[in-house]
């Protein structure tokens, strides 16, 4: 008999069924939420680096950035969510997460204009396996074969799919792997930040927002990124402005639906919702905004 499940007669105890269903959906909705918020950003992001012909990307994810910090600390002053004060035990709480989301963001830019579009798809799906080997070292978790073997049919597809186009750059190899690491990194550190103890789920994306507008903004400014911006031509354009401020926006329920989507289930569960979506965002021929 499975203690909390049946009662000695056999039957299954209400309560815990009662229990066990939310969670199950829960599971489900976080990963639809974050495979339509991954989605809509790219429609979005797509209007305005091609539509508009917006010069800097960087530039974007930090009005995104200051766009979560600023819903979640209204949010904490209105009480409406809550998540620890700052203190100096915070940076060493969610290390690394900023330099991992940092890294993230730039070797994303920077590969996927590098390569062709089958093979990005082929070698973006290694952030399946990499997720599966840092959740087994780092979280101590165990996967059963049949997942396993699944990971590694998912790889064997995207090779197939691609075999036609298999051409051969370097530079965009470095650079597709090293994403891939990040972001593998990135949701495996997720997952383990968000001990509800510590800094909890809205902790960890105020602060990992905090701590990486910094260095994003430094090195905006240091690429001659930030300049580009301030001298676009758009900024009297109304739609052109209200396009920008809803990437913002969604920029922060992606952040939110990541950590999300994280929290309810595995950091390889999030990283196969990511990878569904990468061929959408490429259909759409969007090169400007790294996979999730």
């Amino acid at each position: 008999m499975t203690a909390g499940v049946q009662d000695e007669g056999g039957s299954a105890d209400p309560d815990a069924t009662s229990a066990l269903l939310p969670s199950r959906v829960a599971k489900l909705l976080s990963a639809l939420f974050y495979g339509t918020c991954s989605f809509r950003i790219v429609l979005v992001n797509k209007a305005l680096l091609t539509t508009y012909g917006f010069p800097s990307p960087i530039v974007l994810g930090i009005g995104q950035m200051a766009a979560t910090i600023m819903i979640l600390y209204v949010s904490k002053l209105n009480k409406i969510i809550h998540f620890p004060d700052f203190d100096k035990k915070i940076a060493v709480k969610l290390f690394p997460l900023p330099l991992l989301y940092v890294g993230n963001h730039i070797t994303g830019l920077s590969s996927t204009s590098k390569l062709s579009l089958p093979m990005f798809t082929v070698l973006r799906k290694f952030t399946i396996p990499l997720t599966l080997l840092l959740e087994t070292i780092i979280l101590r978790k165990q996967y059963s074969l049949n997942i396993t073997v699944s990971v590694f049919a998912i790889i064997l597809g995207a090779f197939i799919a691609a075999g036609s186009d298999l051409a051969f750059n370097l530079e965009g190899y470095i650079f597709v792997f090293l994403n891939d690491i990040f972001t593998a990194a990135n949701g495996v550190y997720t997952k383990q930040k968000m001990d509800p103890k510590e800094l909890g789920k809205y902790g960890v994306l105020f602060y990992n927002a905090c701590f990486m507008i910094i260095p994003t903004l430094v090195i905006s400014v240091s690429t001659g990124d930030l300049q580009q911006a301030t001298e676009f031509n758009q900024w009297k354009n109304v739609l052109f402005i209200i396009q920008f401020l809803l990437s913002c926006f969604l920029g922060f329920l992606l952040m939110y639906s990541t950590v999300l989507c994280c929290y309810y289930n595995s950091a390889l569960t999030t990283a196969v919702v990511g990878a569904i979506k990468i061929p959408c965002d490429l259909q759409f021929g969007f090169l400007g905004e790294s996979a999730c």
